[in-house]
């Protein structure tokens, strides 16, 4: 299962039209060197060196799309492996056309490049579609209309297998249009001009219109220009040199906006991570009191945050939370509860009146309807009496000294920004020397495998026995291993944070 993953589509298609350009330079030696196929194929040496050049194009143009992300950039690497195909099709043709009584093989590699037609022209409208994105009524009537139309076309095609409706291979293996060929470009002259259409229509730079305009006219402009000529290989050239364009203009500009977007981000995360306590604060005050934290976010910001600071010189408050969605919004409100948080905190009595207070707050203009689960404590470290509220957080772990861990299953509130008027509880706890508290988010308890198994409480408190003689960081990292070991080959889904408290 693993291997799947790693060895991706991009990775397949790559390594396809690498094999496309090997097999296009092998053949052109093959028929410059053999004298018989060379007599028969001088008249296609301009298109042999067309296809073979045009080959490794494609192949350094799929390996710079590559890491393209986004939408579109699917259906422009499909497109690509298309072309491809096409330059190997056409050079089969060229082998088999002309070969007296041989008539299977030029039918079945005609018919394999006009189907390659279809196919090319239906994944550039849905390259253009995802990319300069249409609107409107002729947008959403194409969307259902063309994959029919192509449905259509593609039985056309292959009715000639079994009657010739728009094409034969004669007895001297030459490729014979009949009346009825004009059937076969209904698709393509319908799907072009809609989709030319589109493209003038959509709001976008003219540049990216002319660019995939490209696309359709310079194959047109070459074909007119050689007299409707079938299976010449210029045709696909044109249509790679429209590649080449959409690639350098399209994909570049959303590369740049990209590239912008990533730095920006990156600059959010760093200020984000600034905006956190250390993760191995010292309380000078305290020194049998030990705060450990640790975490690791899916994306370049995340929504979950931890805190711990003293409210005096008896108490320490610390906390965890964990915002609902991901990304950009979620990294903002997680901004606004943690400092919302903090000020409360240290002007409120209890933890109670604390996330009474705070959820009031957040409440406020909410018309986003974000919200955020949060586990508070404060710690008189006189008594070691450890005061808390949850507020629709996980429960946290306890280690008490000699014992196993177990949950803190003490009914929760209502998650922070849910309900205007909710009054929280707090409870109380007593600690003493070599008790310790583990909090986490539940991208730990989440977390997956490649099977869709949980991580699990029952995992998370195995791994929290079996590190009880371990100091607080290499507990938190060991833990962040295993969960890392347990969902290997399965992308993180959510953040990892966990904040843990050990008195000495």
């Amino acid at each position: 299962m693993i291997w799947k993953n790693k060895i991706n589509s991009s990775t397949f298609g790559l390594l396809f039209t690498v094999a496309a350009a090997l097999f296009t330079i092998g053949m052109s030696w093959v028929s410059y060197i053999n004298p018989q196929i060379f007599s028969r194929m001088q008249t296609f040496l301009f298109d042999c060196g067309i296809d073979t050049i045009g080959a490794l194009v494609s192949a350094g143009l799929f390996y710079g799309c590559m890491k393209q992300e986004g939408e579109g950039a699917s259906a422009f690497r499909i497109l690509n492996v298309f072309v491809s195909t096409g330059f190997i099709v056409n050079f089969l043709l060229y082998f088999t056309l002309g070969v007296p009584g041989q008539k299977v093989l030029p039918f079945i590699f005609a018919l394999l490049s006009k189907l390659l037609d279809l196919l090319m022209i239906y994944y550039f409208y849905q390259y253009v579609r995802r990319t300069l994105n249409f609107e409107g009524k002729l947008a959403r009537w194409a969307e259902k209309g063309i994959p029919i139309l192509l449905a259509l076309q593609n039985l056309v095609i292959l009715s000639n297998i079994f009657y010739p409706t728009t094409f034969l291979i004669d007895e001297q293996g030459m490729y014979q249009a009949t009346d009825f060929l004009i059937i076969e470009d209904i698709y393509l002259i319908v799907t072009s001009i809609i989709t030319a259409i589109l493209i003038l229509r959509c709001k976008r730079p003219v540049n990216q219109k002319v660019a995939g305009l490209t696309f359709i006219f310079l194959p047109l402009i070459n074909y007119i220009m050689l007299g409707g000529t079938f299976g010449n290989a210029s045709q696909y050239g044109m249509i790679l040199v429209a590649l080449i364009i959409m690639y350098c203009i399209i994909f570049n500009e959303k590369s740049s906006k990209l590239a912008a977007a990533e730095s920006e981000l990156n600059m959010a995360a760093h200020i984000q991570i600034d905006a956190l306590p250390p993760v191995a604060p010292e309380f000078p005050d305290h020194p049998n009191v030990s705060l450990r934290a640790s975490m690791h976010t899916s994306r370049e910001v995340g929504g979950d945050f931890f805190d711990y600071f003293a409210i005096d010189e008896n108490r320490i408050c610390f906390l965890i939370a964990d915002v609902s969605g991901k990304g950009v919004p979620a990294a903002l409100f997680m901004m606004t509860s943690k400092t919302i948080i903090r000020d409360y905190a240290l002007t409120q009595g209890s933890t109670s009146e604390i996330f009474t207070a705070v959820n009031a707050r957040l409440c406020e203009n909410n018309e986003t309807c974000m919200f955020v689960t949060s586990w508070i404590g404060i710690l008189d470290t006189r008594t070691m009496t450890l005061q808390y509220t949850n507020a629709g957080h996980n429960f946290p772990m306890i280690q008490l000294k000699g014992q196993p861990c177990e949950e803190i299953k003490v009914n929760h509130g209502l998650f922070l920004g849910g309900i205007e008027f909710t009054r929280y509880k707090q409870e109380e706890i007593q600690l003493r020397p070599g008790d310790r508290l583990l909090l986490f988010t539940d991208g730990v308890v989440e977390a997956h495998d490649m099977d869709n198994h949980l991580y699990g409480s029952r995992r998370l408190q195995q791994r929290l026995d079996d590190a009880r003689d371990c100091p607080g960081e290499q507990v938190l990292d060991r833990i962040f291993d295993d969960v890392n070991k347990f969902s290997e080959g399965v992308p993180q889904f959510d953040d990892i944070t966990m904040v843990i408290l050990t008195i000495t």
